[in-house]
């Protein structure tokens, strides 16, 4: 607005000195007036070129201010535009790690899901093996037990005699169902089922030593050794049978052979019942 204030004053003082240079064929009065009134112009026209340069140095100055001032925005938009960039990385860098974390959070719900599954599973299996230890429990409780272990006596050597006598043990350290009778030596199935049956025969004499194994009224085994001189000799011998319950088994000291047996216990008898059928 100054600038054009002063262009427009600069104009109207041009215009007065044309107006006075056409009225120059006058008289003194006129050169006089002139003068007077030029003196006045130039002060008007000093003043406006003052102004006129007053004001360009201002336009000037304001033009790099306002140079300065882009320079300083355009710095500005750089860094603005570069801490976008870093924040649009790190945005796409978050977005990155979110779809991992969504993936890993995926495959664990997958695998709790499977876990889910698989406790369950173990959970109805114990339950059903639980189930059959109850069962098997019951039956094991419900099934007779039969063990028993004996030693034939305490006297030393037995025979040799001159008839079949039947082999009393005695000594009984284990009767588990009460099966063993040492009264008469004989062993009776309480039960239907399959039995194991276990012998050692032991010989101190020179000559025979062995035993028959009876079954009933029948016999099932006949074992013997010959001793070429005295001293402790040994063998063992045993059976799995099948057995009905009142089967009786019994061992037999044949005629003519000997066994030794003392407090050591070198001569038993034991079996038990391996299952029922």
């Amino acid at each position: 607005m100054r600038v054009v204030v002063g262009l427009l004053l600069l104009l109207l003082a041009l215009c007065g000195s044309g107006a006075q240079g056409e009225g120059g064929g006058l008289g003194q009065v006129g050169e006089i007036s002139q003068f007077q009134e030029t003196a006045p112009r130039d002060a008007a026209e000093e003043s406006t070129k003052q102004t006129t340069e007053q004001t360009t140095t201002d336009i000037w100055a304001e033009v790099r201010a306002l140079r300065d001032m882009v320079v300083e925005l355009k710095v500005e938009l750089r860094n603005t535009e570069a801490r976008v960039k870093d924040s649009e990385s790190q945005v796409n860098d978050l977005k990155a790690e979110l779809m991992v974390t969504k993936v890993h959070v995926e495959l664990l719900q997958r695998e709790n899901s499977d876990l889910q599954t698989r406790l369950s599973s173990s959970e109805s299996e114990l339950l059903l093996s639980k189930s059959r230890i109850d069962q098997l429990e019951r039956e094991n409780t419900e099934r007779p037990k039969v063990a028993f272990y004996t030693a034939l006596t305490d006297a030393g050597p037995l025979g040799p005699y001159n008839t079949d006598i039947t082999l009393k043990y005695s000594k009984v350290f284990t009767n588990i169902g009460n099966a063993y009778n040492p009264a008469t030596g004989f062993f009776t199935a309480p039960v239907k089922g399959v039995y194991y049956l276990q012998f050692i025969v032991c010989g101190n004499l020179r000559g025979l030593m062995g035993v028959y194994v009876y079954k009933n009224n029948q016999r099932i085994m006949y074992t013997a050794e010959w001793k070429e001189e005295e001293g402790l000799e040994y063998f063992t011998k045993s059976v799995v049978l099948e057995l009905m319950a009142g089967d009786e088994i019994h061992l037999v000291l044949p005629s003519g052979y000997s066994v030794y047996d003392d407090a050591n216990n070198h001569s038993t008898f034991s079996g038990s019942l391996l299952f029922t059928l």
